[in-house]
């Protein structure tokens, strides 16, 4: 769009509420503008930022605002979820979940601090990308936004640098304790990817606010083993053992599946689960799904209510995260700078989801705002208004050249 004149309205909210975290006006300004860029801009790399305002620094000082700025982005980020608080449509509560899930974000470069070769699943190839993940939290209302997250290093580029390997398991347990330590209310949810007695025998541990272990529900492998009967099974022969005279018809809307569930134990696993067998017809031989949850005492539509945040908290931020927001646009080698990076996503996320599903409309928007992406249009939109009326005024008021005037736009 043409050149940016002014702030937006949600930027102006977020540097009024945040501002405090940085030392400066420069670095608040720089901080409004990568909010900005982040949502309106067309590319959102540092450079592409840049070029979106009329009048703005040397693209050198955004890129050192991300990388070499003494400002704490860990600390905005506690001040953000801190925020959230302060909304009931976004606040903690018991119902809640606590998602977690990983997600590839692409590169272009080979050498970007700790991105590497990884098998992408949905695409079928190997891309460059950093492996991300998430924790994000699911209110009642519906609403959902980040939490925390961890960036996983591979193995050979951990040898290399001396360090430390952590995997996948242990950087989940990272995100849980840092979650428990907050003192998050919640269920925890993830897919079968975090479905081991590790990860299960870790959050069974933590206590929530009754002084009871924290819940979680997952889903399992069909090939996971489990103890049905006094002897070890696999879970899908299990399922195929189910007559269907004992699958109960369960509801949602104008969908029905049928379920069988049972309290079990899984080897390895410290404690009894209950495990949810869901099938598409009641005669089906394969399940569509098998869960598994710590609550063995759970309505299932309970679980299957916990369960279906899983994919809200997880799978539509990430989409949005990545087509709205610049996700992985970022092309710092520096990985300082993709850590700021990230949690300027997670903010800018944030300050678009506290203006989503609102009684009436927001004055700057002129509409409704249901999604992320109906969001980032309006706020584009608002800053057209902001740049024509500013043209507009220097030439008809001011009485400037139209030529100057487009050249201060970047448009000539």
């Amino acid at each position: 769009m043409p050149g940016i004149v002014g702030w937006p309205t949600v930027v102006q909210q977020g540097v009024e509420q945040f501002g405090s975290f940085f030392e400066n006006d420069c670095q608040r300004r720089h901080f409004a503008e990568y909010i900005c860029g982040l949502i309106v801009a067309q590319r959102k790399s540092v450079a592409g930022i840049n070029r979106e305002f009329a009048q703005t620094t040397d693209q050198s000082c955004l890129n050192r605002f991300l990388t070499e700025a003494p400002w704490d982005a860990e600390a905005l980020n506690e001040a953000r979820i801190d925020w959230h608080q302060g909304d009931a449509s976004t606040r903690f509560s018991e119902r809640g979940a606590i998602a977690i899930d990983n997600v590839l974000i692409d590169h272009y470069g080979k050498t970007i601090e700790d991105v590497g070769y990884f098998w992408d699943h949905v695409e079928e190839r190997y891309k460059i990308a950093h492996d991300y993940l998430f924790a994000n939290y699911v209110c009642t209302t519906g609403k959902h936004y980040p939490l925390y997250f961890r960036r996983f290093k591979k193995e050979d580029q951990c040898q290399a640098d001396d360090e430390k390997f952590i995997n996948h398991t242990e950087l989940t347990i990272e995100l849980v304790d840092q979650v428990c330590k907050r003192k998050i209310p919640g269920t925890f949810t993830w897919d079968s990817y975090f479905t081991n007695a590790r990860t299960m025998n870790h959050v069974h541990s933590k206590k929530d606010g009754q002084n009871n272990p924290r819940a979680y529900v997952g889903d399992l492998k069909f090939n996971r083993k489990v103890i049905w009967k006094g002897a070890e099974q696999i879970i899908s022969a299990v399922a195929a053992s189910i007559p269907s005279e004992d699958r109960k018809e369960i509801r949602r809307g104008d969908t029905r599946q049928w379920y069988f569930t049972a309290t079990l134990e899984i080897p390895k696993v410290n404690h009894k689960v209950r495990v949810v067998i869901l099938w598409d017809q009641r005669r089906d031989k394969e399940p569509r799904k098998i869960l598994v949850t710590n609550r063995t005492n759970w309505e299932v539509q309970r679980i299957l209510w916990v369960y279906r945040d899983r994919w809200t908290g997880t799978e539509t931020f990430h989409r949005d995260g990545k087509q709205e927001l610049g996700m992985g646009d970022c092309q710092l080698r520096d990985g300082q700078g993709q850590t700021r990076h990230m949690y300027l996503v997670m903010m800018a996320y944030s300050l678009l989801t506290s203006q989503l599903k609102q009684a009436r409309a927001r004055e700057w928007a002129l509409c409704k705002l249901m999604t992320i992406g109906e969001a980032s249009r309006a706020m584009l939109r608002e800053s057209l208004r902001q740049t024509l009326a500013w043209a507009v005024d220097q030439i008809v008021k001011r009485r400037r050249n139209h030529k100057e005037v487009l050249m201060k736009l970047g448009l000539a």
